[in-house]
C-alpha cells in the first residue's frame, strides 16, 4: 500500500512531507523534483511570495546514494521567509500575544470555519494550515510519484484551458496526437501554462485587467497521461472506484470547486450514440481498440487502456486587495476582509498541483496492482499482468475459432 502525509504552516520553519510504499531500488535524487517545484512558483499573476521562496527539497529519510531504501521517504522544504516571522510564528513558548493576529475572516476562506472548528480566536491558527502553501509538499511527493509510474511506461502532464472569462476553443483543445514532450513543451513557453498563443494573451490581459481592480480570477485547467494499463482501479466497491479517488484527490487542492472526467458536464447534455466509445477490431497487437476517449480513460471506475483525461475547476482565490465586506469578530462590528500577501491568480500552478495528485492517486493505483517490496519484483507483477491481457486476447482468439 501507499500512502502520504504533509505536515507544516504557511510562514511556520519548514514544511514536511512522508510518502511510504515506494520499492527499494528506485532511483531517486533531488534534481527529479526540482522542475516540478519551479513550475509551481510560475505562472503569470503569481504574488511576491514565490519571490522569496526557493523550495529547495531535501531528503530526510527512506533513500541513499540516488536509491529508495523501500522504507518511507521523508522530505522537508524551508520556509525562507520563516525568518521574517519568527516573533509570530515561533513554535516555542514566548511572552505576550503575537503582533500579528487576524481576526477578520476573509469570504471564501476557511478563516471562519476554521476558527469555530478549532475554537481559535486568533484566525491565523486556520489559515496558516488552512493556506496553499502546503501545495509546495504535494508537489514534491508527486514528483516522487511520477519517478513510480515511471517504471510503467506512465507519464502525466497538465495545461490551462480557462482562466476568467477567457477559454480555449473546441477546436484549439490540444489535440490527443501530440506527444507529453510536445505537449510539455508548448506550455512551459506559456506565461499561463496555455498551449494556444491566442487565448494565452487574452488571458494575460484578463489577469492584468482583475489586478488593476483588486480582483482575483479563477479558471479550469486538464491533466493528461499516456495511456493507462487496463484494470486499475476497481468497480467492486464504492472507495475503490479510480474515478472516485481521482475527484476526491483535485476536490483536496484549496479553491478546487469541481471535477469532470472526459467530456463530463458535457456527456449528460449529448445522447449516448454521441457520448460512448465505440470498439472497433484491434490491430495485431490487441482484440479490440477504441475510436475516441469521450470516457477519459475510465469506464465503471477501472482504467480501460486509454489515456486518462480530467479537468478541474479552480474558484477566484479569497484574499481581494479590494476586500469583501467582512466583521470582526473580536467587536463585531463591520470591518473590510483581512488582506494577506496572494496572488491575483494562481491556474497555472494549480495545473501543477492537480498534476502532482493525479501522480499520486495513479501511483497507489499501480501499488496496489503491481506492489511490490523491489523495483525487480513490481516490475515482474507488472509484467505478469500484461501477459495476462494477452492470454485473454488469445482465449477469446481461440473461442472464436471454435465457433
Amino acid at each position: 500500500m501507499m500512502r502520504f502525509m504533509t505536515a507544516g504552516e504557511s510562514h511556520g520553519p519548514a514544511l514536511v512531507g512522508i510518502i511510504e510504499g515506494l520499492p527499494a531500488g528506485m532511483d531517486l535524487t533531488v534534481d527529479m523534483l526540482s522542475l516540478d517545484m519551479a513550475r509551481r512558483k510560475m505562472g503569470y499573476g503569481r504574488g511576491g511570495r514565490m519571490k522569496i521562496e526557493s523550495d529547495e527539497v531535501r531528503f530526510l529519510t527512506g533513500v541513499r546514494r540516488g536509491k529508495t531504501l523501500g522504507s518511507p521517504v521523508t522530505i522537508l522544504i524551508e520556509n525562507r521567509d520563516f525568518k521574517n516571522w519568527l516573533e509570530d510564528m515561533d513554535p516555542g513558548p514566548r511572552e505576550g500575544p503575537p503582533g500579528r493576529g487576524v481576526f477578520t475572516p476573509r469570504p471564501g476562506h476557511a478563516d471562519y470555519a476554521g476558527a469555530v472548528k478549532y475554537f481559535q480566536r486568533d484566525l491565523r491558527n486556520v489559515l496558516e494550515r488552512a493556506s496553499a502553501r502546503e501545495t509546495a509538499t504535494r508537489v514534491a511527493l508527486g514528483a516522487i510519484a511520477r519517478q513510480y509510474l515511471r517504471i510503467f511506461g506512465i507519464e502525466v502532464a497538465s495545461f490551462v484551458v480557462r482562466i476568467g472569462p477567457v477559454e480555449i476553443g473546441e477546436g484549439s483543445i490540444p489535440p490527443s496526437s501530440w506527444s507529453m514532450d510536445e505537449l510539455r513543451e508548448k506550455v512551459l513557453a506559456s506565461e499561463v501554462f496555455c498551449p494556444v498563443p491566442d487565448q494565452e494573451k487574452e488571458m494575460i490581459e484578463a489577469i492584468r485587467s482583475a489586478k488593476k481592480s483588486g480582483d482575483t480570477l479563477g479558471g479550469v485547467f486538464e491533466v493528461r497521461t499516456t495511456p493507462l494499463p487496463v484494470g486499475l482501479g476497481s468497480y467492486v466497491q464504492w472507495d475503490r472506484r479510480l474515478d472516485a479517488e481521482l475527484a476526491r484527490s483535485l476536490m483536496s487542492i484549496q479553491a478546487i470547486k469541481g471535477v469532470e472526467v472526459g467530456l463530463g458536464f458535457e456527456a449528460s447534455r449529448r445522447p449516448g450514440s454521441a457520448v460512448h466509445d465505440p470498439f472497433v477490431p484491434g490491430n495485431p497487437r490487441g482484440v479490440l481498440e477504441r475510436t475516441r476517449n469521450h470516457a477519459g480513460g475510465l469506464e465503471g471506475g477501472v482504467t480501460n487502456g486509454q489515456p486518462l483525461q480530467i479537468r478541474a475547476a479552480m474558484k477566484p482565490i479569497s484574499t481581494l486587495y479590494s476586500p469583501l465586506p467582512s466583521v470582526d469578530i473580536r467587536t463585531g462590528e463591520p470591518s473590510p476582509a483581512t488582506v494577506e500577501r496572494s496572488d491575483i491568480c494562481a491556474v497555472p500552478a494549480a495545473s501543477v498541483v492537480g498534476e502532482a495528485m493525479v501522480c499520486l492517486v495513479l501511483a497507489q493505483a499501480a501499488c496496489e496492482k503491481y506492489g511490490g517490496d523491489s523495483v525487480d519484483e513490481v516490475l515482474g507483477h507488472f509484467r505478469e499482468t500484461s501477459e495476462q491481457k494477452i492470454r485473454w486476447e488469445r482465449t477469446l482468439e481461440g473461442d472464436g475459432k471454435q465457433h
